[in-house]
């Protein structure tokens, strides 16, 4: 028999994505958790409950406590942490219910993804080989992070599977540009909350980190949609150096005496 599945989602804003994802799951958790941010202003809400999923409203603080909020309410033996722009491939839906069905001696599973960008599956430029912990037991796990760059903690081993969860994060370039501003001004007061500093030589992220995926990493064979990845991606990274440039400039500024005194 196996293992009742639970999954576990936050959403805000995601009434585009959210039908899809919960269609994925279906016939695999038995329940659905869905902490849905308080501030939404589209049908999230409304489409996570005629679905028959539990909703959660809460405010949102940072992406691990509204992920450890799920967990928390969470039924089910087994987790799966998914989000609204990722899919649970029918081959990987097979695979842990026959994973789980058995004696289980893991604590959480590694999963393989697939990103999809522009109509493709990219397959070079660094994103072939991406895998998370996101099938885990509920009892030994705890979310920890903050602000970005959740993740997931479990006590035990862990195991790999072979099915795939596919990503599709942006449905097109504006799509990648309107969360570029929010994702690198987090990720720029995390770095800054962490000590790190900017350097001269960060100017120089964006044309290595394009030449490192479109070349090195041979992103190029993803055609236009891997080549205009690689140069987005680029510009996250630029940007995240610049914006910690400009918290350091910020902190200056206010501690700098008032020379008209």
């Amino acid at each position: 028999m196996t293992p009742s599945i639970s999954a576990i989602l936050i959403a805000k804003d995601e009434e585009a994505d959210l039908p899809g994802c919960l269609k994925s799951l279906q016939g695999l958790a038995v329940e659905v958790v869905i902490v849905v941010s308080e501030d939404t202003t589209d049908r999230t809400e409304e489409i996570a409950r005629a679905a028959g999923a539990r909703v959660l409203l809460r405010r949102f603080d940072d992406y691990a406590s509204q992920r450890q909020a799920g967990l928390d309410a969470a039924r089910g033996e087994w987790c799966l942490w998914i989000d609204p722009d990722e899919r649970v491939s029918a081959a990987l839906a097979a695979e842990i219910r026959a994973a789980l069905s058995g004696p289980a001696s893991a604590g959480g599973y590694d999963i393989s993804f697939e990103v999809v960008f522009l109509g493709r599956t990219l397959r070079w430029g660094g994103l072939g080989c991406e895998k998370h912990l996101r099938l885990f037991r509920r009892s030994q796990a705890r979310f920890v992070g903050g602000a970005l760059h959740e993740g997931i903690v479990v006590d035990g081993l862990l195991g790999r599977l072979k099915g795939v969860i596919v990503h599709e994060p942006y449905r097109d370039i504006s799509d990648y540009l309107s969360k570029l501003d929010r994702y690198t001004t987090l990720a720029a007061r995390k770095r800054f909350q962490a000590g790190r500093r900017s350097s001269p030589l960060h100017h120089l992220i964006l044309p290595w980190n394009f030449f490192s995926r479109a070349v090195l990493k041979l992103g190029v064979l993803d055609g236009y949609p891997g080549l205009v990845w690689a140069g987005l991606a680029a510009c996250h990274s630029w940007l995240k150096s610049m914006k910690l440039r400009e918290l350091e400039l910020r902190r200056f500024s206010k501690r700098a005496p008032n020379l008209a005194d």
